[in-house]
């Protein structure tokens, strides 16, 4: 019998031609037909890897508009900027220097306000502070003579250069003038060892520090004036989200325990996942959301440090969440009996707490103090004391003695290991509402600070708005 190969270097296709004859025609074999297949391939999976890179993008624009307007934010700064080129008076106004514009805006631009600003700020100061201390560390080495000029340059670029990178390690520093320190160092460098070469010195300096605030200004103005999306008004629908999703993983799961049901949202149950994987975004939204001037509901002095604080508390919410997540999940389960005689109450519990985070949601997005939130703190509390009392019932249906084998012939009594999971998830539950009157402590306190910065705003702004009344009359 032919080999599979055999038969398949057999293969012919015949061709009946009018007249009555026929043609063979021979497939093509050998490497050129492997090297067409081979090619083949290569060319239907490229364009089915485009294809799938395509959709993906498609469906992030389409979820989130806001990068699409981010980048065409971006290329209307940069074809702006590029203008300083094609513009003779300003081209002769910062020669070659003109680049510099380009690279900040590149540089400079991100999608928030804050982090913008943060940005062209620190840019700005730090350029101007080191351009100047280059010219005068110029001067100082011009007058050393030529011997000692190189070696007062390299000293003062070690110095300042060192004493800089420390800063950056002081974290109040870090947190406000990370980017201003490291564009310091890299300006002065640049412009001290310039200065040994190059004959006007100031010029150049005043052409670098020129064409930098050109490109952070059109920045700016770019960034506020076409859809502007607040590192602060993120930070605060951020801490909205997260309590709601924490309100639903802490009801969900505990409803899922007790009730033995499975079609709950797997998604939402592990909503409480995103709160702890949020606090460098928080951290990064509250440091740029200080650079903001006044917009919507907040105001220049909003007091943005108290969203870490509120953000810390969910967090230890989340832990105990976490943690109940994994009892829940245990392969040592409960006795059915055991859960029956808490599920009341520990579903009470669930209820009430998660409640109140909602209450809490809600105050935060309103910036005002709910006038239920005291009630709902008191039917948490009031759930956890029945809790309470529930397990110190347990204590007549517990006899350590009972194991596996004889627990038949003990009628009504269970294991001491039966009992321990639906105890400790009992625990965590009271852990949780404990560790909820922080987090309602912590958003009361923002709510308070928030409203005693708008008063502050307010008396500020009321003898300016009676000057102007006046001077119509």
């Amino acid at each position: 019998m032919a080999s599979g190969k055999e038969l398949c270097e057999g293969v012919e296709w015949r061709i009946r031609v009018v007249d009555g004859s026929s043609e063979v025609l021979v497939p093509p074999t050998g490497l050129a037909r492997k090297v067409w297949l081979r090619t083949k391939g290569l060319i239907s999976g490229l364009g089915m890897k485009v294809r799938m890179f395509l959709k993906q993008a498609w469906d992030m624009g389409a979820n989130d508009p806001r990068k699409v307007i981010h980048c065409i934010k971006v290329g209307l700064a940069l074809t702006i900027v590029s203008l300083v080129y094609f513009m003779r008076p300003l081209y002769d106004g910062v020669g070659g220097n003109a680049m510099w514009a380009i690279m900040t805006v590149v540089v400079v631009f991100e999608p928030t306000v804050g982090a913008t600003l943060y940005k062209c700020l620190n840019r700005v100061c730090a350029t101007c502070l080191a351009g100047f201390l280059a010219v005068g560390v110029h001067w100082i080495a011009s007058q050393s003579g030529d011997r000692f000029e190189p070696f007062v340059v390299g000293a003062s670029i070690f110095i300042l250069a060192s004493i800089a990178t420390f800063s950056r390690f002081i974290p109040s520093v870090k947190s406000m003038f990370d980017y201003g320190a490291m564009i310091f160092i890299l300006t002065f460098s640049i412009v001290a060892i310039s200065g040994y070469r190059v004959d006007k010195l100031f010029d150049l300096a005043h052409q670098r520090i020129s064409t930098i605030i050109i490109g952070t200004s059109l920045c700016i103005l770019v960034i506020m004036m076409v859809c502007p999306i607040w590192s602060g008004q993120e930070l605060h629908s951020l801490t909205v989200r997260n309590m709601d999703k924490l309100s639903d993983s802490l009801d969900g799961c505990v409803t899922q325990y007790f009730t033995n049901s499975n079609g709950e949202d797997d998604q939402k149950l592990q909503g409480y996942k995103c709160v702890l994987s949020s606090k460098a975004s928080e951290e990064s939204m509250a440091n740029f959301a200080r650079w903001e001037p006044s917009h919507g509901r907040f105001n220049f002095r909003h007091p943005w440090k108290q969203y870490l604080k509120i953000g810390a508390s969910m967090r230890s919410c989340a832990y105990c969440i976490d943690a109940l997540n994994s009892c829940i999940n245990s392969e040592n389960q409960a006795a059915e009996s055991i859960k029956k005689h808490l599920s009341t109450s520990c579903l009470k519990v669930s209820s009430s707490s998660s409640s109140a985070i909602k209450e809490l949601a809600e105050s935060v997005k309103k910036m005002n103090k709910s006038p239920n939130m005291d009630l709902l703190v008191e039917e948490m509390n009031s759930a956890v004391e029945e809790l309470h009392n529930d397990l110190k019932s347990l204590s007549h249906l517990l006899n350590p003695s009972i194991t596996a084998e004889n627990q038949i012939s003990a009628t009504g009594l269970v294991p001491f290991m039966e009992i321990i999971p639906v105890v400790t998830l009992a625990s965590i539950l009271i852990e949780i509402s404990a560790r909820i009157e922080a987090l309602v402590g912590s958003v009361e306190e923002l709510v308070e600070e928030s409203e005693m910065k708008d008063k502050i705003v307010a008396k500020e702004e009321k003898p300016e708005g009676t000057m102007k009344a006046l001077q119509r009359v």
